[in-house]
């Protein structure tokens, strides 16, 4: 409850208590509770004043743009504003913003922060990843053609520009194909010594946005931005407002990417110059201010970017929560967004003049004898990632973190927006009475379990639910849960009932599916939210 609520609500209840306490006085007593009355009913009707006038000051703000650097704009300074910050010191003179909302799962099978020897020779480039592409694209290769890392693959008939490129050198082994023809995945059998293919060298400095924009969709890497609202591949004749990045992840077992990117430094520098030349506005850069010292200096070092620190629970790691909460989006408005990798591999490309689509993947899980990092090229093969593990029936396999990634099989791929894969136990045993007897450690939003009364020990993760669908009442566990300035419950509602207006109005457009991942997670209703939100885009998208 906020303090405008609760001040509303006490003073009520005085008012309420005295007003029957004077029905039942006579004389000098009665007048004092009725002036009693008065009074109260005069600080009741100045607290809703300035309670209003307060909201509104703090939207304002919001709305120009005034409180992009984290300060509080209202009649009434917050408690921490009267008590004075307790932000580390390197925080002290930078845009923090500070979320109190959120829930950080603690899961073992963390990668370490080792290097593990993997031999992966088969990768696949799959369609399927891409939201935004024709149905079934242009296909320009065969089986057995030889290819080398950077050349076409197949490309957008709705816009023939855009190029997918192969992640590796190697020969085209299979095209699997599902149903009306589709392509499922091409397959590639990678070369023991990767070959590039060269492209001209732009130079970061004199090129324009044209010519920028038409080099990186030649080469396959405008695949590697995202175009909010929606999340889909970018449309190369607009200009995005601004492009955002996060440069840490807060999901369970998330790689660390200050180690993923040890040594990039220059390639990152070159990376973030070149998306300034992308878009009319900024390049935002969300840095992790939850520790007690700074970050790596690999980002805290880069120039020409925007940097904002933010301290608290996941999602905040989010790049859509950090958009939101530096400079959200309209309807009107279309912003990119890029994981912090791909920047470095566009830097590369600008100075070397060759595609390298390898990115660090974390391997994690409990089920697993040893986890920890393998640098491979997009779409690396499950198995050869896990061959040295002993993967049965009796495990799930996850392209992704456990609240937004991809069951795939060990015969598949890993995704193309994907830097971690997660093993988990498959939750094939029935609990009885689980929910009433809480006895084991598991990860859980409720205080009832054992993990959270310890302050969050680890626990090994599995499938179940614990609890089928049920009915989707109104319980406010989202709002907890989402630090983001929308009713969450409400907009589910009303995408299942199809609301365009509504669902515009509850701000859906800020929305993607990472985003209610942990609202999903927590959810009493056992709802799938995220397939419901996709779904309301996709009713949205299509209405234009």
């Amino acid at each position: 409850m906020n303090r405008g609520k609760f001040l509303f609500l006490s003073l009520s209840l005085l008012l309420s208590s005295l007003t029957e306490v004077a029905a039942q006085t006579n004389g000098e007593g009665s007048q004092f509770l009725l002036n009693s009355l008065f009074v109260i009913a005069a600080l009741v009707f100045f607290a809703i004043v300035i309670q209003v006038s307060d909201n509104l000051m703090a939207i304002e703000a919001k709305r120009i743009g005034a409180d992009k650097e984290g300060n509080h704009f209202g009649l009434m300074p917050r408690f921490y504003e009267l008590v004075g910050s307790k932000l580390p010191a390197y925080l002290k003179n930078e845009r923090v913003i500070i979320s109190k909302k959120g829930f950080d799962i603690p899961l073992e099978g963390k990668a370490e922060s080792e290097n593990l020897k993997v031999s992966v020779h088969r990768f696949a480039v799959n369609p399927a990843n891409f939201k935004g592409i024709s149905p079934i694209p242009k296909v320009v290769v065969e089986m057995g053609d030889s290819v080398k890392a950077g050349d076409p693959i197949f490309y957008d008939k709705s816009q023939p520009d855009f190029i997918f490129s192969s992640p590796v050198s190697g020969e085209i082994v299979e095209i699997k194909r599902g149903e009306k023809r589709a392509i499922n995945e091409i397959v590639i059998l990678a070369d023991k010594t990767q070959q590039f293919k060269t492209f001209e060298k732009p130079n970061i400095a004199t090129v324009s946005r044209e010519e920028l924009v038409k080099s990186l969709a030649s080469s396959g890497l405008m695949t590697l931005f995202l175009q909010r609202p929606f999340n889909i591949l970018p449309h190369l004749d607009i200009v995005p407002r601004d492009i955002f990045i996060s440069t840490f992840d807060t999901a369970p077992l998330a790689p660390d990417l200050d180690y993923a990117l040890k040594g990039q430094e220059i390639a990152f520098q070159a990376g973030c110059e070149t998306l300034s030349k992308l878009t009319s506005g900024k390049v935002y850069l969300g840095l992790d201010g939850n520790g007690d010292s700074d970050a790596a200096s690999i980002f805290t070092g880069v120039t020409g970017v925007e940097k904002y620190y933010f301290r608290g629970k996941h999602p905040i790691g989010n790049v859509g929560v950090q958009i939101h909460h530096i400079k959200p989006i309209s309807p009107e408005d279309k912003v990119w967004t890029i994981n912090v990798q791909d920047v470095a591999i566009i830097g590369k490309f600008m100075l070397e003049g060759i595609v390298d689509q390898s990115r660090t993947i974390a391997i994690t899980g409990a089920e697993l004898k040893n986890t920890g990092y393998a640098k491979v090229p997009f779409g690396a093969s499950i198995s050869d990632l896990l061959s040295s593990e002993e993967v049965t029936a009796d495990h799930r396999i996850i392209s992704g973190d456990v609240l937004s990634g991809t069951e795939v099989s060990k015969e598949g791929f890993v995704g193309f927006y994907d830097d971690q894969v997660t093993v988990v136990a498959e939750g094939k045993n029935y609990e009885l009475f689980g929910w009433l007897l809480p006895l084991d450690m598991r990860p859980s939003v409720s205080k009832t379990f054992p993990g959270t009364l310890l302050g969050g020990v680890a626990s090994a993760a599995n499938t179940n639910n614990r609890g089928e669908k049920r009915a989707f009442v109104v319980t406010g566990e989202y709002d907890r849960l989402l630090p983001m300035d929308i009713l969450p419950q409400q907009l589910f509602k009303a995408i299942v009932v199809n609301d365009v207006e509504k669902m515009e109005n509850l701000g859906i457009h800020e929305l993607v599916e990472e985003d209610v991942a942990l609202c999903e997670f927590g959810c009493t209703s056992k709802q799938p939210l995220q397939s419901i939100l996709r779904s309301g885009l996709d009713v949205i998208k299509a209405e234009g």
